[in-house]
């Protein structure tokens, strides 16, 4: 290696900055012998006994390669990825589909193509995934954020404006005209389920709101349905499938990397856009294509969840989400700690993503792994400040007696934190952050 010491040096002290300010990210290795109410594999496919056996079965066939041998359009396509693809789209409802190598390679592919020319737009909600904002980066459209599902009411939580708002400024602005007339695109970018807070988007509304503020067509919906897809609707269809709406979203991003238990992802869409999206996505062009053993687990993942093999998991989850809910919502008032210490959403959960805010989400979490429980906490900048976190995720091989424990470790935890030091401590950071 060549003389590395003055910039490890300047990486040194950016590093250590980071750690005084407590945002020092570290590779962890996940212990077997916690419980696991951490990761997004919310149906708990990925250790499932019937589909390793049925993966392995299918690894035998005489079609088996270790991997692609280059990109899709060289030499890494296969019969099977186009197959795989087609019965994928007729499974969600689609005309098409196209696969990528991850979800991230998927949005940024999909955003960083799609505006194809000078005076589109794209309009987002401000919690969108990293890899739409890194899409959305390579693309020659400007870039407008709304409030977080904030379609018409008042955005006053957050800096930005509702997206019915949004769009009647861009129809009045520098493109108007275009804009109003349909020729210049739209492209509005959600979630179905968001990650962070576990809270779904209000699809319908916001497809409304587009076609009237919209009505020459050329507002194109984009919906990511990562945290949806293998859960959420008839056989994990997603949000979209589920709600009917097919016919209002012009692209819709499907990942295999959580609840399917898997790796990969598909873009949803026309057989145009298929087309076109071969052409431009250089996530696509630029890379190996996914081998044999990845195509086969996805293909063994879908066969399994299209079977119905895995309703019974999806209905032990989303009890679990119910009752876990239940439990959690009450530690708070039981304990008499202000919402500060701790809190979790009014409503009933819309996913097996539960956020506890708290102002103390790095101690909450060390306790509950202190106990056998893996939750991790999320801070600002991940989340904006004032809404720190553990985020817990439920899954289908989560028990009853794992969420009470959960629960009674969080309690614990509660009792101790709220004694007359710790509420001084409290208080002294409540003031801080006033100032």
């Amino acid at each position: 290696m060549g003389n590395t010491g003055g910039l490890d040096d300047i990486y040194s002290s950016l590093l250590a900055r980071r750690s005084s300010e407590g945002r020092l990210r570290r590779l962890t290795v996940p212990d077997p012998a916690m419980v696991d109410f951490s990761s997004n594999d919310y149906l708990s496919l990925s250790t499932d006994a019937d589909i390793r056996r049925a993966y392995l079965s299918r690894l035998r066939s005489p079609s088996f390669s270790l991997g692609s041998g280059g990109s899709r359009l060289l030499d890494g396509n296969t019969g099977l990825a186009e197959s795989l693809e087609a019965s994928i789209a007729a499974f969600h409802g689609a005309p098409a589909g196209l696969l990528f190598n991850s979800g991230f390679e998927a949005n940024v592919g999909l955003f960083g193509c799609c505006a194809p020319r000078p005076g589109d737009v794209m309009v987002y909600d401000e919690l969108v995934h990293a890899s739409v904002h890194d899409g959305m980066r390579l693309s020659r459209a400007k870039r407008v954020p709304f409030a977080h599902n904030c379609v018409r009411g008042d955005a006053r939580a957050s800096p930005n404006e509702s997206l019915d708002r949004v769009l009647t400024a861009l129809a009045q602005g520098e493109h108007g005209t275009s804009i109003r007339a349909g020729g210049a695109c739209v492209f509005i970018a959600v979630e179905s389920i968001y990650s962070m807070d576990g809270d779904a988007a209000p699809l319908q509304d916001i497809i409304d709101c587009v076609r009237e503020r919209l009505p020459r067509g050329n507002g194109y919906l984009i919906v990511d349905e990562a945290h949806s897809t293998g859960w959420a609707g008839a056989r994990g269809r997603g949000m979209v499938s589920h709600l009917g709406l097919e016919d209002g979203v012009w692209a819709r991003v499907h990942t295999f990397g959580k609840a399917m238990g898997c790796a990969g992802a598909i873009v949803l869409c026309s057989a145009t856009t298929r087309r076109y999206l071969i052409n431009y996505a250089r996530s696509l062009i630029y890379t190996t294509a996914m081998g044999y053993p990845a195509l086969a687990a996805i293909q063994t993942v879908y066969e399994f969840v299209e079977s119905g093999r895995a309703e019974r998991r999806r209905a032990h989850l989303e009890g679990l989400m119910r009752h876990a809910h239940g439990v959690l919502a009450s530690l708070g008032a039981r304990h008499g700690v202000p919402a500060e210490m701790f809190r979790v959403n009014r409503g009933p959960p819309a996913s097996p993503i539960i956020p506890l805010f708290t102002t103390q989400a790095r101690r909450l979490a060390r306790h509950c792994e202190g106990r056998g429980f893996t939750v991790r906490p999320i801070v600002a900048p991940t989340v904006p400040p004032g809404t720190d976190r553990v985020r817990l995720c439920l899954h289908a091989g989560n028990t009853v007696d794992e969420v009470h424990g959960l629960c009674e470790a969080i309690g614990d935890w509660l009792r101790g934190a709220w004694k007359p030091e710790a509420r001084k401590t409290v208080e002294a950071e409540r003031g801080q952050s006033k100032l």
